[in-house]
C-alpha cells in the first residue's frame, strides 16, 4: 500500500522566520504520524526547515529539486529527485502529494496553491495572507482549510484522509 505523502509548501530565500519555526514544527508533527513529507528539496527556508523537523523526528523526507544536480539540496532530504525543470517542478509537488499545505506566502507557493486549486487537490493554508484567502475563495474550487497552527494542519490533515 503507498504511503500518504504530504506536501508542505513555502518561500525560499523569502521565507521569515516565523515561517521557518512553523515548517520546522510541521515537518516534525507529519513524520510522527508516519506520513511522508514531500517538499521543493532545497536547502533554504520553508523546504529546509520541514525538511529538518521530519528527519529530526525519525520520518520520511522527499525532494522535488529544480535543478539537474544536488548542489542546493537540502541536507535533510532522504530521497532527492533532481528534475532540471526549475520551476516547472510545481506541478510534479502538487500531483505527487495527497495533501498540500501552503506555509507561507511566495510565488512560488502561490503556483503551488493555484496547481492544487486545479488539480482539486485538499489544500490547507498555514500562516497566509488574508488577501491570498479571499482571493482563493472567490475562484469555482473548494476553499482550503485555513489552519494557525501546524496541530492545527495536522488535524485538517486528518478530516481530508478519513
Amino acid at each position: 500500500m503507498a504511503k500518504t505523502i504530504i506536501g508542505v509548501m513555502g518561500p525560499g530565500e523569502g521565507a521569515t522566520q516565523k515561517e521557518q519555526e512553523l515548517a520546522f514544527e510541521l515537518g516534525r508533527l507529519i513524520a510522527e504520524q508516519h506520513w511522508v513529507l514531500l517538499t521543493g528539496g532545497r536547502n533554504v527556508g520553508v523546504m529546509d526547515a520541514a525538511s529538518h523537523g521530519a528527519q529530526e523526528a525519525g520520518g520520511l523526507v522527499i525532494g522535488i529539486l529544480p535543478d539537474e544536480n544536488r548542489e542546493q539540496a537540502s541536507p535533510y532530504l532522504d530521497i532527492p529527485i533532481c528534475t532540471g525543470i526549475s520551476g516547472a517542478r510545481n506541478n510534479i509537488n502538487v500531483l505527487s502529494s495527497d495533501v498540500i499545505i501552503g506555509c507561507g506566502v511566495g510565488a512560488g507557493t502561490t503556483s503551488e496553491i493555484m496547481l492544487s486549486l486545479k488539480a482539486q487537490k485538499p489544500i490547507i493554508l498555514l500562516n497566509s495572507s488574508d488577501k491570498l484567502y479571499q482571493f482563493v475563495k472567490s475562484l469555482p474550487y473548494p476553499i482550503p482549510k485555513l489552519a494557525e497552527s501546524p496541530e492545527q494542519a495536522i488535524r485538517c490533515i486528518k478530516e481530508f484522509l478519513k
